[in-house]
């Protein structure tokens, strides 16, 4: 009786939870690299992405100003308040905070308590409160520059799209976006059209070897594309295309094509056989069957096949580094990314992050829009 048709099977509830568990861990680094993308820098450096809605424990440091030293009974005094610092005015823009600890050296910014009086190495007394009001005293004129105070205090949670304006506004990023479309749309174009003939003739047409191009194409969906890299570029450099846009446009299609020939060749013998038979008789001629039957038929498996050959193409860095030339010129926005962002600001997090969703801006809306097809292409050109 456990086996009734129709019952519904005691373990559906464990594979609905392993499910859910599986796309929230997939799903967790993108939604960190989200939130951090609209975090402040020292922010993101001193806290995880999950403790961006509260306050946060930051590092500070100012300088006394000498303008307000004034003797009193035999000593140099300077009284002031560490929030009052026009440079900390876009942290603390009310000049009030919370010190939560002080110090007088940058590598112990917090190593006394507030409201204590610490002796700095110059022999000055400092004394900081909760507040932020401090008192320096010391047996000599402090002179021109007054000694640095450090401290720590909870800033608030800071959101804010200044890493994607310093994104978008990076120099060459609309020229890295423009050639990023000039390679993908090609690369995605071009290995379609040459494997939906090549599917065609594999599925519907007799001739002598065809069975040994099947096993040759299930045989290079193995073949690792770093293997060609080398000996790619060498034969483009013969021929004189090198480094260029033609260059790649051709090694993307060339890796490309084994996946696209066999999801669309098993795809179409699975096509209705009656249909092509009645074209033959009507006159049709294999040309005519193609492009009249077997495309619009096929839309679902060019479409799968699409999106991935996109997405693969517009996230991809290691043929581009290799099939384009290095100036910037030509840098797509994976290249501009690693090569400028992420060699200049390799530990500015917030604008790693604002430059990964830009170049996911195109992707996503790609997937979304065909994402319908994918399921269905994929079920039909592998299962039959």
């Amino acid at each position: 009786m456990d086996n009734i048709a129709g019952q519904k099977s005691g373990l559906s509830i464990v594979v609905n939870i392993t499910v859910v568990v599986l796309v929230l861990l997939w799903l967790l680094p993108t939604i960190g690299l989200f939130v951090s993308s609209f975090r402040d820098r020292d922010q993101i450096s001193n806290s995880g992405w999950w403790q961006a809605p509260m306050a946060v424990d930051l590092n500070f440091r100012t300088r006394a100003d000498t303008d307000d030293e004034r003797e009193v009974n035999g000593s140099f005094v300077i009284e002031g308040n560490v929030f009052a610092d026009p440079a900390l005015a876009s942290r603390f823009p009310d000049a009030t905070g919370r010190v939560a600890a002080f110090g007088g050296r940058a590598v112990a910014p917090g190593e006394f308590t507030v409201g204590t009086t610490a002796e700095l190495r110059s022999g000055a007394l400092l004394t900081v409160m909760e507040d932020g009001s401090f008192r320096l005293e010391a047996d000599e004129s402090f002179g021109a520059r007054g000694p640095l105070i450090y401290f720590e205090a909870r800033t608030p949670p800071q959101f804010t799209l200044a890493n994607y304006n310093t994104v978008l506004r990076a120099d060459g990023m609309d020229r890295a976006f423009i050639n990023t479309l000039t390679v993908t749309i090609p690369a995605t174009v071009i290995p379609i059209l040459i494997a939906a003939f090549a599917a065609y003739a594999l599925a519907w047409m007799d001739f002598p070897g065809r069975g040994l191009l099947i096993a040759a194409v299930v045989g290079l969906l193995v073949v690792p594309l770093q293997l060609a890299l080398v000996p790619l570029l060498s034969l483009h450099t013969s021929i004189g295309i090198g480094q260029s846009f033609l260059g790649i446009w051709l090694a993307h299609t060339g890796f490309g094509l084994p996946l696209a020939i066999y999801l669309l060749r098993n795809y179409m013998v699975g096509l209705p056989r009656d249909i092509i038979e009645s074209a033959k008789v009507d006159g049709a001629t294999d040309f005519q069957i193609f492009v009249r039957i077997i495309l619009p038929l096929s839309f679902p498996a060019l479409a799968s096949f699409a999106i991935f050959q996109f997405l693969w193409t517009w996230n991809d860095l290691l043929v581009a580094k290799v099939f384009l030339p290095s100036g910037a010129a030509s840098q797509v926005m994976t290249v501009k990314i690693a090569d400028d962002l992420l060699g200049s600001r390799g530990g500015d997090w917030g604008i790693l992050a604002g430059a990964a969703f830009v170049s996911l801006a195109v992707p996503l809306v790609v997937f979304f829009t065909m994402q319908r097809f994918l399921v269905r292409g994929l079920l039909a050109g592998s299962v039959k």
